[in-house]
């Protein structure tokens, strides 16, 4: 009988054990894949665009493809719509927009689409020989630097990863564990797939600082990737280097960017400064204030889940346009090197 009684009590156990991993499943893949009724969306003349949840860090995307895409909307001045319902597109891509009912995929096809539909183009002022620079760039970055640093966000750092991840309701920390080691099993077979994930973890992290130092070499002193104005390589630039900056604490690509590849991260804030007013970042020194602000009057606006977006211009609190000055940030400081004292930032990293 005892034998028998234990028998039943393993039994039960197993049973609610896989009850609630299937309950758990379940919710997960509601979330993911928004099964859920919302209303239609009317793309006439707007542009939807779908990407995965906001972070908790404050991080606008911890996907690179989703940030350099939100980042160019930004730099061409094209209001958009964010849709967080975490819907892949028909390809199984994200980002994805809707334009008037169309829908496309893949960040180069979504700006080649912009571009001819809407007439924006942020690379006119360059010549062949700078628009092929850029494309080079481009490749580099995201089929081969993507690659290392998603190593690191979702296999070496997973657990400073899963802390980020937004996923709420019942057994929120349980389905942020599942998720973040489907993504960590994926992540490596793509990179197995690729052929990079066949090195060792050394070789890649020395492919990676080869990338970055690459980067650090074209851009110099210059105030983006290509010169005085912005580019559409400065998005994917940026889109990549932001997670080195703001998303992998005291890892390898994070102590290169904020030390001895300095400019990197001069370059970033200055992005970050123009095109995210809002986007606050706890750990660092370059709060977006006047200098007779005191602690108490520190705002930090969240960024907003379910909103349109143009920096075309903004508006007080009585309704007011208030126009914006080109190479400024919404203090009206410039945006130039000479904005964040290279001395100071360093000194400050290193207090960290």
């Amino acid at each position: 009988m005892a034998a028998l009684g234990s028998d039943s009590w393993w039994k039960k156990t197993l049973y609610l054990t896989g009850g609630a991993l299937l309950a758990a499943a379940a919710y997960l893949l509601h979330e993911l894949l928004a099964i859920r009724k919302e209303e239609e969306l009317d793309s006439k003349d707007a542009i939807i665009l779908h990407q995965f949840s906001r972070p908790t860090n404050g991080v606008p995307s911890l996907s690179p493809f989703c940030l350099k895409m939100e980042t160019y909307l930004r730099m061409a001045d094209l209001p958009y719509q964010n849709y967080f319902d975490g819907k892949l597109s028909p390809q199984g891509k994200m980002p994805w927009i809707e334009y008037n009912h169309k829908q496309v995929s893949g960040t180069e096809f979504i700006i080649d689409f912009l571009e001819e539909k809407l007439g924006v183009n942020l690379n006119k002022h360059l010549g062949p020989h700078e628009r092929a620079v850029s494309r080079a760039i481009t490749k580099m970055v995201e089929e081969h630097l993507y690659w290392t640093l998603a190593y690191c966000q979702w296999v070496e750092n997973l657990h400073e990863t899963q802390k980020m991840v937004s996923l709420f309701g019942p057994f929120s920390d349980l389905l942020k564990w599942i998720f973040c080691h489907l993504t960590k099993g994926i992540v490596k077979r793509e990179m197995y797939g690729h052929g990079i994930g066949r090195f060792s973890e050394e070789e890649m992290y020395t492919l990676m600082e080869k990338d970055m130092r690459t980067l650090a070499g074209l851009l110099g002193d210059k105030k983006y990737i290509m010169g005085p104005h912005v580019s559409t390589v400065d998005a994917t630039v940026f889109g990549h280097l932001a997670q080195a900056m703001w998303t992998l604490p005291g890892t390898r690509p994070e102590r290169l960017i904020k030390g001895e590849l300095i400019n990197l991260a001069m370059y970033c804030e200055r992005i970050r400064r123009k095109f995210w007013p809002e986007w606050h970042h706890d750990d660092d020194n370059t709060l977006y204030e006047s200098e007779e602000s005191s602690e108490a009057s520190k705002t930090y606006s969240p960024l907003r889940d379910l909103s349109f977006y143009s920096r075309t211009e903004t508006f007080d609190e009585e309704g007011n346009s208030i126009s914006q000055t080109p190479d400024t940030d919404y203090t009206g400081h410039s945006l130039f090197d000479s904005d964040v004292d290279m001395d100071e930032y360093r000194d400050h990293e290193q207090c960290k």
